[in-house]
């Protein structure tokens, strides 16, 4: 039997206590159906949700899951608690569960740059994942694109610098960006999840402004890109939201150390676990958001030299927020600790 086939039948038959925690966000929503698509067994399912969610019902593979809360769920015994509730919930949750020895894989930014705590995009750097790691910390949603499509042509040639102008799918900022954006296509007053209208428009702000003068979202890929791929990486960012319901865009130059040919670069991508090439533009071809939504993987297009610098090229890189961006990357190091054996 292959090692893949291995795997495979480890995850599809695999016995586990797990946690959602925060399984009524946009976020948990999606894990859910990633557990059921890609078929990730379990002897039983705790669902946790906020305060004004506790005690109503949530169908999930035609069983009726009553939501709790997090103090509830912490009295279950359970191998692994997904969290996706927010960084404070995080802080002050992850340690107390994992002190009583469950595997924790949290998808806030509590844990991305602590140096004790790995943060793991399966397809880069899951083989660093040990028996130890009772926290586990699921990058950036637009780090995780870029990483996926960048880290092969880092592997081969070496990159020495990364601009990256993203344009960021209001759900990444939640329900109520979702319920703004609603509302404003048809002309609704309701809660605003920005300062300024997003329907017909593109706001260069995504998270708060630090002293520096860029926002933490654009900090978050300089420096997660220098924890999981390379510290010596020069990094660059411009985050912007745009009124996209289903998945982030980003515009990537890569200046490498190494001369390449484009040929060479498009078969590596397509080659590349985790990517999908589309890149043919006289068929009018390439990755765009609508055509990701809902889907796994991390679409790459646009491949193209960059005349005004050597040894440089652009990419044009588009991936549902929801699920790699966040989503099924926690489900793959799910996957993952299940194959090393990992779970007690």
């Amino acid at each position: 039997m292959s090692r893949i086939h291995i795997y495979l039948n480890l995850c599809n038959t695999y016995k586990m206590n797990l946690a959602i925690i925060g399984a009524t966000g946009l976020v948990g929503e999606e894990m859910l159906k990633v557990l059921d698509q890609r078929k990730i067994q379990f002897t039983s399912l705790t669902l946790v949700s906020s305060k004004k969610s506790i005690g109503k019902s949530l169908n999930f593979q035609e069983k009726s899951y009553q939501l709790i809360s997090i103090e509830d769920a912490f009295e279950k015994e359970l191998d692994v608690a997904i969290f996706s509730a927010g960084k404070e919930v995080s802080l002050n949750w992850a340690p107390v569960f994992s002190k009583k020895g469950v595997t924790v894989i949290d998808n806030s930014s509590a844990w991305r740059m602590d140096t004790t705590k790995k943060l793991i995009v399966p397809e880069i750097n899951g083989d660093e994942l040990t028996h130890n790691d009772k926290i586990i910390a699921n990058p950036n949603c637009s780090t995780i694109q870029m990483l996926v499509a960048i880290a092969p042509i880092h592997k081969k040639y070496g990159i020495t610098r990364v601009i990256i102008s993203t344009y960021q799918s209001i759900t990444g900022t939640g329900r109520i960006a979702l319920n703004q954006l609603n509302n404003e296509y048809n002309n609704i007053d309701g809660e605003m999840a920005y300062k300024y209208q997003i329907h017909q428009n593109a706001i260069p702000h995504c998270d708060d402004f630090e002293d520096n003068g860029y926002t933490k979202e654009e900090m978050k890929l300089i420096n997660e890109t220098h924890k999981i791929l390379d510290p010596n990486i020069s990094v660059t960012a411009t985050a912007v939201r745009v009124p996209v319901m289903g998945g982030h865009s980003e515009s990537i130059n890569l200046t490498l150390e190494k001369s390449f040919d484009l040929i060479e670069v498009k078969e590596l991508l397509a080659q590349s676990k985790g990517i999908v090439l589309e890149d043919d533009p006289e068929n009018f071809k390439y990755p765009m958001p609508i055509n990701a939504r809902g889907k796994d993987e991390v679409f790459v297009g646009r491949i193209r030299e960059d005349f005004s610098c050597e040894n440089s090229l652009n990419l044009w890189v588009v991936s549902d927020n929801l699920r790699k961006g966040a989503a099924t990357n926690a489900i793959q190091i799910l996957e993952t600790i299940i194959s090393k054996g990992f779970i007690n």
